[in-house]
C-alpha cells in the first residue's frame, strides 16, 4: 500500500466520522438514514477505498453506537461484505451507472446483517426491521448516485488513489 494510498482512506475514515457524528442521531436506530454510507460509492471507482470505508465504519460505531459490540460486528460486517460483492461484480459489469444502483441495491438488501443485529440486540422484529434500514439505505445510497457521479467528474476517484 503506498502512502497515498494510506493517506486518502485514513482522510475518507475521517471524513465517514465527521459526517456520521453530524447526523448522529438517525445514525444508529432501526430507520437508519446514515448519510456517508453514500460513500460506499467510491468503492466503483477503484476497490482501493475498501479500507477507508470499513475503517471509518468500524472507528463510528466504536465511538458512537450505543449498541457497542454489536455494531463492531454485525456494522463493519455489513460493509466488508457488500463492498466485497461489488468489488466481484466489478469484474463483469464495466458501466459505472449499473455498478452504483448495483452497489445501492447490494448494500440495501444486505441491511438484513443489521437487522438481525437489531433484533438481537434489541429485540426488535426481524423482517421488520430489514424493511425499515434497508429503505433508510436505499434513499441515502440512491441519493448518492447523482452526487458521487457528479463529484467524480471533478474529482476523479479513480486516480485519488
Amino acid at each position: 500500500m503506498t502512502a497515498r494510498t494510506l493517506v486518502v482512506n485514513g482522510l475518507l475514515a475521517a471524513l465517514y466520522i465527521a459526517v456520521s457524528v453530524v447526523i448522529q442521531p438517525f445514525g444508529f436506530t432501526n430507520v437508519q438514514f446514515r448519510i456517508p454510507e453514500m460513500f460506499n460509492h467510491l468503492i466503483v471507482f477503484n476497490k482501493k477505498y475498501f479500507f477507508g470505508i470499513v475503517l471509518g465504519v468500524f472507528l463510528t460505531n466504536l465511538l458512537f453506537s450505543p449498541l457497542g459490540m454489536y455494531d463492531l460486528i454485525f456494522g463493519v460486517a455489513h460493509s466488508a461484505i457488500s463492498l466485497f460483492i461489488i468489488i466481484l461484480l466489478a469484474r463483469y459489469i464495466k458501466n459505472i451507472w449499473v455498478l452504483l444502483i448495483a452497489n445501492t441495491f447490494v448494500f440495501s438488501f444486505n441491511m438484513f446483517i443489521v437487522a438481525f443485529e437489531l433484533n438481537l440486540a434489541l429485540e426488535l422484529p426481524f423482517l421488520f426491521t430489514w424493511l425499515t434500514t434497508a429503505a433508510g439505505e436505499l434513499v441515502v445510497m440512491a441519493v448518492g448516485i447523482p452526487i458521487i457521479y457528479a463529484l467524480n467528474k471533478r474529482v476523479r476517484f479513480d486516480k485519488q488513489i
